[in-house]
């Protein structure tokens, strides 16, 4: 099976740890795997407080001036991806120049053009995954700032009323659901860079997968960033200095 794909047996036994651990992480950070609560699951949180206090402001500048920078900062990677996915079809233009850099390369592995040429491929389906899920991350953002918009102005008691928590319950879960989409498509640009390691040699495609599972891992169940969202203010005699990443 592996020659009908220009692939050899350990090629595709690490393709597929590379996809296993894709999926796992993904189920782990929405917290379908382990209890401990990851960062994105806690953020949620963050965005279903930021709906219910926004539901209580006459003026809603700051909200607005929110969901700018969040469609800003979707839309700039979704050009990324699609300048990375330009840069894709330039290598498969420039395969043989290519493969001879990475010939060169300690430890790399012998590969033929057209294996090599089924790696690029396999880059750019990673790299318009991002793209589509970006892209879809932005139209949601959108549509969060409409729903965001159609939340009733409060007049005493008139933030608690059905209509306005059917309101916020539809702001917060168009929002929820755009970084849902946004976080799916950063996802596949951090594994595309662990992907570059199949270029070289399987055995470094695993490698250069762990190490990145590594660093998620830390960013997602054990960074300064998760502390600042779930910690609580430091107590008397004790600064509050921001631990470095």
């Amino acid at each position: 099976m592996g020659d009908s794909f220009h692939l050899s047996t350990a090629d595709l036994a690490a393709l597929a740890f590379f996809l296993i651990v894709w999926v796992l992480h993904t189920l782990a950070s929405d917290g379908k795997l382990v209890s401990r609560v990851s960062l994105t699951t806690a953020m949620n949180a963050q965005r279903t407080a930021w709906m219910r206090t926004m539901a209580e402001r006459e003026i809603r500048i700051v909200d607005t001036a929110i969901m700018t920078g969040l469609q800003q900062g979707t839309a700039f990677f979704a050009s990324s991806s699609l300048i990375a996915l330009g840069g894709c079809f330039a290598l498969l233009g420039a395969s043989d120049q290519v493969l001879t850099v990475l010939s060169d390369l300690p430890l790399s592995a012998t590969s033929s053009r057209e294996a090599f040429q089924m790696k690029v491929f396999g880059l750019v389906l990673i790299l318009a995954f991002a793209f589509f899920k970006f892209g879809w991350a932005y139209r949601l953002f959108n549509y969060c700032s409409i729903l965001i918009g159609a939340v009733p102005i409060p007049y005493g008691g008139a933030s608690r009323n059905p209509v306005t928590e059917t309101a916020v319950w539809r702001a917060t879960r168009m929002n929820m659901l755009a970084g849902k989409h946004f976080n799916s498509g950063l996802r596949a640009v951090f594994f595309s860079i662990g992907y570059l390691g199949w270029f070289i040699d399987p055995v470094i495609f695993v490698l250069s997968t762990l190490l990145l599972l590594a660093v998620l891992v830390r960013r997602q169940f054990f960074s300064a960033a998760r502390e600042a969202v779930l910690g609580q203010p430091p107590g008397k005699g004790r600064s509050m200095r921001p631990d470095s990443q």
